[in-house]
């Protein structure tokens, strides 16, 4: 993977924008949240990975760690408040603070039929994609509110922007990360904590690598730039609205579409 294989000693804006502070990622142990953690440790960030999956959430520690980062990582499910609690708690015993969060832990997958989808469908979408994102939220910024700063990032999707008729449980949980966003934003703006979303369209992770070559070429065709994103293009994304670079920026939605919604 190449977001892996560059050192952690880059001396760039960004990493004195990040040095020494604490990062943590749900959904750390695949995709974009992987590459995300992978990122905040070469910007010199010490990392917390959250997921369910252990196995794969120590490798994403192993990542970081052979390249001279810092991280650990927490198994914790997002849609259980003793999990999420218990998950910032942990970022404190171990590295005293919390800087930034980027809530990434979410799930699509659902029967394209309305009429057909199951109740059970869709607590586990809302569930997921949206408790998950809120109870994150409750126990991050009640931290940082102690601290007098902090910066978090919510996943939405374009899905959180505009209606995708075959995913409409998912297109409805994003839609309603965008506005749990944009409120809590206003609600914590004086108190120094900044809030936003970013926004990705088709992004090149394992779930994409299932599809037929048909779905392939057919996704990749909706976006005007020419081809789907990368999870480091995300992650690149991600960091900005973590950092000071972002400094006067809260309540938005950052789309890293390859211009599909603009369309």
């Amino acid at each position: 993977m190449p977001y892996v294989s560059r050192k952690l000693n880059q001396e760039n804006t960004m990493s004195q924008k990040l040095s020494g502070k604490v990062a943590l990622v749900t959904g750390g142990t695949s995709g974009i949240g992987r590459a995300t953690a992978i990122a905040y440790a070469q910007q010199q960030a010490k990392v917390v990975v959250v997921g369910r999956r252990i196995d794969e959430g120590e490798e994403t520690v192993r990542l970081i760690k052979e390249a001279g980062g810092e991280a650990i990582f927490v198994q914790a499910d997002v849609t259980k408040e003793a999990d999420v609690k218990a998950m910032v708690d942990k970022t404190i015993d171990v590295f005293g603070r919390l800087d930034i969060a980027f809530n990434n832990a979410g799930m699509v997958g659902e029967n394209p039929s309305l009429i057909e989808q199951t109740e059970a469908e869709y607590d586990r979408t809302m569930n997921v994609n949206v408790k998950g994102a809120w109870l994150s939220m409750k126990y991050e910024i009640a931290q940082m509110l102690k601290q007098g700063s902090g910066a978090i990032v919510n996943m939405a999707s374009g899905a959180g922007v505009v209606a995708l008729p075959n995913i409409l449980l998912y297109t409805a949980s994003k839609h309603a990360v965008v506005g749990l966003t944009k409120a809590a934003a206003l609600q914590y703006a004086k108190a120094g904590i900044r809030i936003n979303v970013v926004a990705p369209a088709v992004i090149k992770t394992d779930l994409f690598e299932t599809f037929t070559d048909e779905a392939k070429a057919y996704l990749t065709g909706l976006h005007p730039i020419g081809r789907i994103g990368t999870p480091l293009e995300v992650a690149n994304a991600v960091l900005f609205l973590s950092s000071d670079l972002a400094s006067f920026t809260t309540g938005e939605t950052l789309m890293v579409d390859g211009g599909y919604v603009a369309q």
